[in-house]
């Protein structure tokens, strides 16, 4: 995806923007109202002057606002004549200073930013359950990444760094040039109707106001900071994050692991990230009645489809691990399934699959 132009909405500030709108549709208004003014002025002095039709009137003043030169409508009088060129000139004068600001406002780009402006606007309310990634730093890159392998989320990207936007823009995906930790950013990218935030700026005070900020405006939202220390991660879950990443802690755990168990690590990358996946892992809330108060034995979950149930978390939060046949389903379970994108499918299509609006958690991404 090619470049847009470096004065495009995403690369203004947003109330900049607003009031650069603002002050084009009053200019543009202001000169439809001298438009307006004028031919009401010429038509009424020819209907004075004259004594002709509102018609007649009407006509002498555009053909001669315009300098068409069609020529007299009826013979004119000395007064008239006198008019006609007071017209000329008012009309000369006003023609070539409007048409002198559009020229002015295309060269300058200002048109283009507005149509952009609107366009981006209308994406932005079009959004609904979607991702918020701020920051588009060397984590954020990846998170963007790992989302856009999935094909199926909506996100955006939020950056205070023009040079970050063009980034993300030429990799394809939309982006707002703003301060994330602010509440009228937040509302440009759907903060209400946005299913998860992940807060990757590069400092951790910006994240804890970003992870503020959008509790404070979506109290359902999900929200997920990084971190640099254990101090950091212990105020960012204070202050509202459902879950802390730090990369130091969990780079040094996840080395130990190649380390340690290298095939197991390769497995489990294999499910969980990347675009060229055998096997998925997914989850899915029990909504469904017809499979409340029935063990997965009963349920046939495993013959029906061929996913495999690797846990099952309660409402209240304890986890099952591994469970077995007499394992019986409860309201507001969420099972933890993995297989194949077809097996997936069926289980799709048996389970009520998670909402966006009951649940933080993404719904299953099915091929």
């Amino acid at each position: 995806m090619p470049p847009k132009s470096s004065l495009n909405y995403q690369q203004l500030q947003p109330i900049v923007l607003q009031r650069e709108l603002l002050e084009y549709q009053r200019t543009l208004l202001t000169n439809v109202g001298i438009l307006v003014g004028l031919t009401l002025i010429g038509t009424l002095g020819y209907r004075l002057i004259e004594g002709w039709s509102w018609f007649d009137s009407l006509y002498m003043t555009i053909i001669t606002l315009a300098t068409i030169g069609y020529g007299e409508t009826n013979p004119l009088h000395i007064e008239g004549r006198i008019f006609t060129l007071t017209l000329i000139v008012m009309g000369v004068v006003s023609i070539s200073y409007i048409a002198a600001q559009f020229t002015a406002a295309i060269a300058n780009g200002h048109i283009y930013n507005i149509f952009q402006a609107r366009r981006q606007r209308r994406f932005m309310d079009s959004l609904n359950n979607h991702y918020i990634v701020c920051g588009y730093g060397r984590t954020g890159r990846q998170v963007t990444a790992e989302f856009a392998a999935e094909g199926s989320i909506s996100f955006v990207v939020i950056d205070s760094d023009p040079a970050a936007i063009e980034q993300a823009e030429m990799a394809g995906y939309r982006a707002l040039q703003g301060d994330a930790a602010l509440d009228n950013t937040l509302f440009l990218v759907g903060i209400e109707r946005a299913v998860c935030i992940v807060a990757a700026l590069p400092s951790d005070a910006e994240n804890l106001y970003t992870v503020l900020s959008a509790k404070t405006l979506n109290p359902r939202i999900r929200a997920i900071a990084r971190a640099s220390t254990e101090e950091a991660m212990q105020k960012l879950r204070r202050g509202g994050a459902d879950e802390v990443i730090s990369p130091y802690i969990t780079g040094g755990k996840r080395m130990a692991a190649v380390a340690l168990r290298p095939q197991v690590m390769d497995f489990v990358d294999g499910i969980i990230a990347g675009s060229n996946r055998s096997f998925y892992i997914e989850e899915y809330r029990i909504d469904e009645p017809s499979y409340i108060g029935v063990t997965l034995k009963q349920a046939s979950l495993r013959s029906q489809t061929g996913a495999l149930v690797l846990a099952i978390r309660r409402a209240d939060g304890d986890v099952i691990a591994g469970p077995d046949g007499n394992t019986e389903i409860l309201q507001g379970d969420v099972l933890i399934s993995m297989g194949t994108p077809e097996q997936l499918r069926s289980l799709n299509q048996l389970l009520s699959p998670i909402s966006n609006k009951q649940s933080a958690l993404r719904l299953p991404r099915i091929k």
